[in-house]
């Protein structure tokens, strides 16, 4: 009989503190947990989306999944995304993470997930940004990136999009708040005054109008709050550039057809009026989704020279669970890890 494994509770700090300088290997195990999807080893169910009447905007967001393989967990994320909470000064979105135990089915431990969302979220758009670019035929690794909604997620996303070796000399930034575009900006300059870094810092230009940002773009990070589309002209993007549509609703579905369109995974990202799931619904199919992120990974497609070329995450909890899974061992191996006493009672009990 499996021992009751015990209960742990891993902080933010303690997240931050793994996570912190290890960029390249959470790419690694980012990309590992989507060819582990791709080839059958995953569970990953719909999202369930709790919802208030009074207030419309907020939700709160159960992401349940299990990973198979060398990982072997299971496990759920409970994140909230309550925008009002950024008037009160405090950020927008929380969450935690639950583990279970593979053999038990016990929960062992609780992490704080905010850090681990964010880093999986910005993973995940790096991974795609550097596989589309390096399986572009006759286009050069973008080096202009313009950057749509400057918010955390936004950050974490330039960082590792930098750790997987993108080089920018222009960094374009559109954001509806003129302090958020100024913070960004110096967050910016600040990163660049490194003296770790190496590189010549960037040409930071901030742009008023969207469309003119995505013109003079190579690549484009949408990480903005829209709920529908306000992208709805194709001019912009007939230069082709590699669009990361992070935050999922701020394109028409004019724009998605006449793009190339790599998902994580097509079932999860045709729902919850996206802008993928507008077009399906529009166009009554999913022909327009030319494949995943695995069937780029793996060769199975690619992506053309001509046109805009568009990676759509709806995320995955299985990317959440890896994640939380090396963050939880890697405490364990530094002795660091809070154990609750008693959390689990009467285990006498049978049936």
């Amino acid at each position: 009989m499996s021992p009751v494994p015990s209960f742990s509770v891993i902080s933010g700090a303690q997240v931050d503190g793994v996570l912190g300088g290890q960029e390249k290997e959470v790419l690694r195990l980012v990309e590992n947990a989507y060819r582990l999807h791709g080839e059958g080893a995953t569970i990953n169910p719909d999202s369930y989306f709790l919802r208030f009447p009074d207030r419309p905007s907020s939700r709160i967001i159960a992401l349940p999944a299990s990973v198979g393989g060398d990982v072997d967990v299971h496990g759920i994320k409970w994140i909230s995304s309550f925008p009002e909470n950024v008037e009160q000064g405090i950020p927008r979105a929380s969450a935690v993470l639950i583990l279970n135990d593979a053999d038990t089915g016990y929960p062992f431990a609780c992490l704080e997930s905010s850090i681990i969302s964010a880093s999986r979220t910005a993973a995940s758009a790096a991974v795609a940004a550097a596989a589309l670019s390096e399986r572009r035929p006759g286009r050069r690794r973008p080096r202009r990136v313009g950057f749509v909604g400057l918010g955390l997620i936004a950050r974490y996303i330039h960082k590792y999009l930098e750790k997987s070796g993108f080089e920018f000399e222009q960094i374009g930034l559109h954001d509806l708040s003129a302090s958020s575009a100024a913070g960004f900006r110096g967050h910016l300059e600040r990163v660049a005054a490194d003296p770790s870094v190496s590189a010549a810092p960037p040409e930071i230009v901030v742009h008023e109008d969207v469309e003119e940002l995505i013109r003079s773009s190579d690549l484009v990070v949408l990480a903005t709050t829209a709920g529908e589309p306000y992208l709805t002209g194709t001019d912009a993007f007939g230069h082709g550039p590699i669009v990361l549509n992070v935050s999922l609703r701020d394109l028409s579905p004019d724009v998605i057809t006449r793009s190339y369109n790599i998902v994580d995974d097509v079932d999860h990202v045709l729902k919850a009026n996206t802008s993928v799931h507008l077009t399906e619904q529009r166009e009554g199919h999913r022909e327009f989704i030319d494949g995943t992120l695995y069937d780029l990974l793996t060769g199975a497609t690619t992506p053309p020279a001509d046109g805009p070329v568009v990676f759509s995450p709806f995320g995955l909890g299985v990317l959440d669970l890896v994640l939380a899974k090396f963050v939880h061992d890697q405490v364990a191996l530094r002795q660091e890890l809070t154990t609750v006493p008693g959390f689990f009672y009467d285990l006498s009990r049978h049936g």
